[in-house]
């Protein structure tokens, strides 16, 4: 069974990335279902294997009069269902967004676009960080920072292509008529990484926290005492209901990255972030964190960290407690 089976793509909007993965997914099951490779598809459709996989990987869209006798061959024939899947491919293809621009083409890879394109229709998004501060929330000095440091694998278009990126996810969230339910957990290791210049990361936390002030961001700082956070970087997506079959994972380690959509590896990366959530301090504390810590970088008379005005850290000499 398709892990959408039942959800009503039109009822949510013009959602084409949500028909996009409901059609792939359907395709998929079926196959699987009836015990047919790629390769066995490819060639009852006479298409190219290369096509199959990339209808299913979600990196094109197919079109309806692809669509129609593919279902028909994989079984799947009743009239509700077909009609359904009909009208999921061409509300996929009905709108463009900011990633088809010309200038992106061939910069950014396969899963950075479906990202995008989850990331922009997300109800939520659950976020973990190890390294540093996820795309959406970095200012562009941040991100540039970042990116140049991988200049020996990227090109010079190829990091101007991410730098911009992150600029539009940010614009693209903020527009939205209703924000996703962003929840984000930074290793605090994060909050110490300056990139080589103090003021960038400086900065960068004072956006963060107007972002948290600005309603629509909670974070938490993962102390260095939790026991086995994790590693890497990755967020969570989810279109419609909070639960597995909704969501989709995107992981990220340097400059490679992957989107993962099977349940049971998403279940253990909920799990896994659910319980740092709630052994990581609250978000109160957690802005405190941010806050005292960009006020030590940019020289700003604010309150010391919070743990040295609870008696956890001692007092740092000519910051007032």
């Amino acid at each position: 069974m398709c892990p959408l089976e039942g959800l009503d793509v039109m009822a949510s909007g013009d959602t084409p990335a949500v028909a996009r993965r409901l059609v792939r997914l359907a395709i998929r099951d079926a196959r699987l279902a009836k015990g047919l490779t790629q390769s066995n598809v490819a060639d009852a459709m006479e298409w190219s294997l290369s096509k199959v996989m990339r209808i299913e990987s979600g990196e094109v869209t197919i079109s309806q009069n692809d669509l129609r006798p593919l279902l028909g061959h994989l079984g799947i024939r009743e009239k509700s269902r077909v009609d359904e899947l009909i009208q999921a491919a061409k509300a996929s293809k009905q709108r463009r967004q900011w990633w088809d621009q010309p200038k992106f083409a061939g910069l950014l890879t396969t899963a950075m676009k479906q990202w995008f394109s989850f990331e922009v229709e997300a109800s939520a998004m659950r976020v973990f960080c190890t390294t540093y501060f996820p795309g959406f929330l970095q200012t562009p000095q941040f991100a540039r920072a970042l990116v140049e440091r991988f200049d020996d694998v990227l090109t010079a278009e190829e990091i101007t292509a991410r730098i911009e990126t992150r600029t539009l996810r940010r614009q693209a969230i903020e527009q939205r008529r209703s924000r996703p339910d962003a929840r984000v957990l930074l290793d605090e290791s994060v909050l110490l990484r300056t990139l080589g210049l103090p003021e960038i990361l400086g900065q960068q936390l004072l956006e963060v926290l107007h972002m948290i002030d600005d309603g629509w961001l909670k974070v938490r700082i993962a102390p260095f005492t939790l026991a086995n956070p994790g590693i890497g970087n990755w967020e969570i997506f989810f279109l419609g209901e909070e639960v597995p079959e909704h969501a989709i994972l995107y992981r990220e380690n340097g400059t490679t990255d992957e989107i993962v959509d099977d349940a049971r590896g998403l279940q253990r990366h909920l799990s896994q972030w659910d319980k740092n959530w709630q052994e990581s301090h609250d978000e109160e504390y957690s802005r405190e964190m941010i806050e005292a810590r960009a006020s030590e970088l940019l020289g700003i008379d604010k309150p010391a960290d919070p743990r040295i005005r609870r008696g956890l850290l001692p007092p740092t000499p000519g910051v007032r407690p």
